[in-house]
């Protein structure tokens, strides 16, 4: 289990970044969803001892995180948002020096742990290949592994999907499943709803560095039920609709748009029929109620 109260923090020209979070993050996969700008990232790098929080507390499985930097840094992986490569280094040559620098020093040791990492992250054939040439997919792919070394106790990965095309996303919403085991607590950090949707058994919406909500996804679309309805309208329709209804997505559909509106219990119009709600309905009428 992870502990976080009170974290605070703010940055020069008083951009408060964080304003007393209060998280607990128990094991499997937690989505943390919020918009750019949230907060999100500052948080992430300050469980991952990289950045000092102005106050509160982190406690990872009776370890203090703020206080015991490095023995907080033997439990954890960490996929970051800009994970840097060296472009001339091959996979393999990235990996061995990662997993030196996190303790494994015997080379057979190494050697079994790259063998074993690579099958994970089904990159054993491009394992001799410089990274300067992966792909956006085959970097997450890669970031994961190293990630893992070490066996982490707590995993954080932060946007790891943003810029990855639909095969690369679903490859790697796969590959981070399975890499969820026992008592791991991995941390999902992103602004993608089908991200958090697909993967994790639990989450927060975190907006101007407050956490808005805690639950469970199955909990946030339960409380949309018959409150979601949705119809394709004329420009004119859609503009009288907003004075009365909540509209929370309009996109265009054969030359019109296509509305979903929240209205509990009642039908907007005529045109409007029920639909089931979503995570995504759900956070855009959480994340628009704090504009």
């Amino acid at each position: 289990m992870l502990k976080i109260k009170g974290l605070a923090k703010t940055y020069a020209g008083r951009i408060q970044a964080l304003k007393g979070v209060d998280l607990n993050v128990p094991p499997g996969m937690f989505g943390l969803l919020g918009p750019n700008g949230s907060g999100k990232t500052t948080l992430m790098k300050i469980v991952a001892t990289l950045l000092e929080p102005d106050a509160g507390s982190i406690e990872m499985n009776g370890t203090d995180i703020v206080v015991h930097k490095d023995k907080a840094r033997r439990m954890l992986g960490y996929l970051p948002q800009e994970f840097g490569l060296y472009p001339t280094l091959t996979a393999e040559q990235t990996l061995d020096y990662l997993a030196k620098l996190k303790g494994v020093w015997k080379k057979q040791e190494r050697r079994a742990l790259l063998d074993a990492l690579f099958e994970r992250v089904n990159l054993s054939a491009e394992r001799k290949q410089k990274v300067g040439g992966f792909s956006g997919g085959m970097r997450q792919r890669l970031g994961i592994a190293q990630a893992l070394i070490g066996e982490p106790e707590l995993i954080i990965v932060d946007e790891p999907t943003a810029g990855l095309d639909p095969e690369e996303r679903l490859r790697f919403h796969n590959l981070l499943s399975e890499a969820v085991s026992g008592r791991t607590v991995v941390i999902l950090s992103t602004h993608i709803v089908s991200d958090v949707s697909n993967l994790c058994s639990d989450m927060a919406v975190i907006r101007r560095g407050e956490i808005l909500a805690t639950c469970k996804p199955y909990q946030a679309i339960e409380q949309l039920k018959d409150s979601v309805w949705e119809a394709i309208l004329t420009p004119e329709k859609v503009a009288e609709l907003k004075t009365r209804c909540k509209v929370i997505s309009s996109q265009m559909y054969s030359g019109l748009p296509r509305v979903r509106v929240i209205s509990k219990g009642e039908r907007p119009s005529e045109e409007f029929t029920p639909v089931t709600p979503t995570l995504e309905d759900y956070y855009l009428d959480l994340v628009s109620r704090t504009n």
